[in-house]
Order: C-alpha cells, then structure tokens, then sequence
C-alpha cells in the first residue's frame, strides 16, 4: 500500500474531497501524473468498470459531455478507453482524466462493495473509514 493507494482510495470513497485530491494531483509533476493515471485506470479496471459507469462518472466528475475524456469514455471498449483517458497529455486534461477515472473508481468499487464484499473481505482499501 502505497501513500497514492492510499489517497486514491479515499477519494473514490468520500474521506477525502475532491478538492483536496485535485490539488494533491496538481503538485505531481508530469511523469507522477501520468504513473496517477495509470494506477487509477488499472484500479477502476480491477473494480470491474463498465461501460454502463461513463455518463454517470462524467456526471460526477463535473464534466462537459464535449470534453475529450468524457467523448473517450463513451466510445469503444472500456478498457481500451480508460487507457486512453489515462494517456492525455495537455494539462488541463490531465486534470478532467483524473476527475473521470476518480468518479469511474467510485462508481465501479462501490458496485464491488455492495455486491461481493458486503459481508467482509480482504481488502485493504475497503477498511480504510474503519481505521480513521
């Protein structure tokens, strides 16, 4: 467990605001943005994000239905899109990918909590409120 593990987590859980993790996000520099990215998309993939997830991730991101990573995510296959999402380069999309893949990690885990782990699991990052 690493500290962005950590942070991540909260995020996609609501112990931490958004706001919070924006800033957080901002301060990386390019190359740590990007490694984000990537650990988010691979985080969402492990919760088994859908396709279903997009319109409602774009929604809770605060995002435009035109901005490039909203268009991504409701297009393709969504493994292939979260890669791409992950991959944008200019910095103000670095920041709308960061909000989308967290939204998208919110909606899919959630999912994963109610269906397969309400009655407990093992999971590290599903204890994290009990442990505050």
């Amino acid at each position: 467990m690493t500290e962005r593990d950590v942070i991540l987590n909260e995020l996609a859980q609501g112990l931490r605001p958004m706001a919070q993790g924006i800033a957080w996000f901002d301060a990386l520099d390019p190359e740590e943005q990007t490694e984000t990215l990537l650990y988010l998309r691979h985080h969402c993939l492990q919760a088994r994000a859908v396709a279903e997830d997009g319109p409602e991730s774009i929604r809770r991101a605060g995002l435009r239905p035109t901005h490039t990573p909203a268009v991504l995510i409701t297009r393709g296959r969504i493994d292939q899109q979260l890669g791409k999402i992950a991959s944008l380069t200019p910095r103000d999309e670095r920041q709308k990918a960061f909000r989308l893949l967290v939204a998208v990690l919110t909606i899919a885990d959630g999912r994963r909590r109610e269906r397969t782990c309400s009655n407990g699991c093992g999971h590290w990052w599903h204890r994290l409120s009990a442990a505050d």
